[in-house]
């Protein structure tokens, strides 16, 4: 019998997060716990494995949301604060575990991750600043203990980076455009997490429009639409309104997969 992998989505807004801070909009100010969303964060647990993708400024509320114990392993799909800013908090896990974090990551996302956390990095270290061990990302598959990931290069506007595929599972946040040379490692998916910022147009990432083009390109038997800012509208409202097999991701929910 194959394994089971549990995919738990941590959160699903964008960089300012849902309700946004002095907003008194019908999506802020909605009483559906599915409007609230936090920063974008995947939590991925395989036997005895659990893995987060980025840590963004919501990582402690998260991990302490989800009752998170351990933690093996963070990976970043890149730089930008919204998915980084958390990173101080694995010294929690550090303290719990007695030993350092693995963190994969570009070269250019590491950089940016040393200059951002310089004393994380220094040469004389602080009692009690976070341990982690730095490896490097590259655009091919990569083994975390019994897990195989595979990398997909995608486009942030005119920025790199990557986003993921676990099995039939993929997850590409904060993507505008997927490059046609990648779409082939996203055949066969049985569940596809994707970026829909809103409805009108942004530059850096997807509208719902354009997810709805890319959903008909890869033809995911599932897809779950994240990142969404708060003019996206109410989860109620425009769920109803999606194809089949295409709905609005909300923060908690939990994806069961067979490996």
């Amino acid at each position: 019998m194959a394994d089971q992998i549990k995919f738990t989505l941590l959160g699903t807004g964008t960089s300012q997060g849902v309700p946004v801070i002095a907003c008194d909009c019908k999506v802020c100010t909605s009483a559906d716990p599915r409007d609230n969303r936090l920063r974008t964060s995947v939590l991925i647990e395989y036997r005895q494995q659990v893995l987060v993708i980025d840590t963004g400024p919501d990582f402690r509320q998260q991990m302490l949301r989800q009752k998170v114990k351990k933690l093996d392993a963070v990976l970043f799909t890149h730089e930008h604060k919204d998915h980084v800013a958390g990173l101080d908090d694995v010294r929690a896990f550090n303290f719990r575990q007695k030993e350092a974090i693995d963190v994969y990551a570009e070269p250019r996302v590491q950089d940016a991750l040393r200059r951002e956390y310089a004393y994380i990095f220094a040469d004389d270290r602080y009692p009690g600043i976070p341990s982690v061990n730095m490896h490097l990302l590259e655009n091919k598959p990569f083994q975390i203990g019994a897990l195989t990931i595979q990398p997909i290069r995608v486009m942030h506007y005119k920025l790199p980076i990557l986003g993921f595929r676990i099995g039939n599972f993929a997850y590409l946040t904060d993507v505008k455009s997927v490059p046609e040379e990648e779409l082939s490692k996203l055949a066969g998916l049985e569940v596809l997490i994707v970026t829909a910022l809103r409805k009108e147009p942004h530059i850096s990432h997807m509208s719902l429009s354009e997810a709805l083009e890319q959903v008909e390109r890869i033809r995911p038997i599932q897809t779950y639409l994240t990142h969404l800012n708060h003019t996206f509208g109410l989860h109620a409202i425009e769920d109803a309104q999606l194809p089949k097999g295409v709905n609005i991701a909300y923060d908690g929910l939990e994806i069961l997969q067979q490996l």
